[in-house]
């Protein structure tokens, strides 16, 4: 029987996101496992895979918000923006930061903030990702972006730091597409210090949390046991933030069939809608670009038991 779901993994140092999907189609032995957003080979935390019918639901579970716990470094900054890059700009004075200092720079960069996405990243400028630009020594000029910060917290109860280097560890909370180390960046200019990012851990990514998630090598383990289906999450936990609404048995052959419908009155205040069946996601639907009054299929899941 083919395998459906979400796999909330918990992804180590070490490994890219494209690395933990090829072990993922090799232990879970199908080809259809998609990855829902990039966290760089020296970054852990939960990387949700998406499993068979789940693969159309990856972009949507990228799209959801993601938390991380960080750890901020003042003093010296690097050409990655975090600790594996080399040296750029140093400051060796003592310095003294005050707590009431970064609550009022986390205020300020709250809400929706203009990034710049780092020369090390794999954003495309003309067709190539920076880094490869950067590899080259070759700088260009980069897509300025708008992310959103839902909220920054210190995890530390010390009033101030002091020192030649300051360390202190955040909770971030952001939309999709911020870059934490440049979050990283952008709060030592607001001390007026060179800073970078130093540790990173994504310890939530939409619904799914750090409780949730599975190693590879438990993964292995229980695919090996027969019993991988008790770590896989549900396709419609995917779409738990959407609307929804369960369909009359006289719309399933439409559904089913791609047909366009009557517009649901939930798409007026939604931008798409899961219809279910017995529970199960079977469509998403939009507003049709040309009948107002009338909506069109925009993913197509079909149901388990007829794959």
């Amino acid at each position: 029987m083919a395998l459906n779901g979400i796999l909330p993994l918990w992804k180590e140092k070490g490994m890219t996101s494209h690395d933990c999907v090829i072990r993922a189609r090799r232990i879970l032995k199908t080809k259809k496992v998609g990855h829902t957003g990039t966290l760089d080979p020296e970054v852990d935390g939960i990387l949700p895979l998406c499993i068979g019918r789940a693969t159309k639901v990856a972009e949507y579970v990228t799209d959801q918000g993601k938390t991380y716990e960080a750890e901020v470094t003042i003093g010296y900054s690097t050409e990655t923006e975090d600790a594996t890059g080399e040296t750029v700009e140093e400051d060796n004075s003592e310095k003294q930061v005050t707590r009431e200092q970064l609550i009022a720079i986390f205020e300020k960069l709250t809400g929706e903030i203009t990034q710049i996405p780092p020369m090390y990243s794999a954003v495309k400028v003309n067709g190539r990702k920076l880094y490869e630009y950067a590899r080259k020594g070759q700088t260009v000029e980069r897509p300025k972006r708008i992310v959103r910060i839902d909220s920054i917290e210190l995890l530390d109860d010390s009033t101030q730091w002091t020192g030649q280097r300051i360390t202190f560890p955040l909770r971030i909370v952001c939309g999709k597409g911020t870059y934490i180390r440049t979050l990283a960046v952008q709060i030592g200019e607001a001390l007026g210090y060179p800073a970078h990012m130093s540790k990173l851990t994504r310890t939530a990514s939409g619904s799914f949390l750090r409780e949730d998630c599975v190693t590879l090598a438990e993964a292995e383990e229980l695919a090996q046991n027969g019993t991988i289906d008790a770590a896989l999450k549900p396709l419609k936990d995917a779409l738990s933030d959407f609307a929804t609404t369960a369909l009359e048995e006289a719309d399933l052959f439409a559904v089913k069939n791609g047909q366009v419908l009557p517009m649901h009155p939930l798409l007026a205040e939604h931008p798409l809608l899961v219809l279910t069946w017995q529970g199960e996601p079977l469509a998403i639907y939009k507003q049709h670009p040309e009948k107002q009054d009338k909506m069109k299929p925009e993913k197509m899941f079909g149901l388990p038991e007829t794959e």
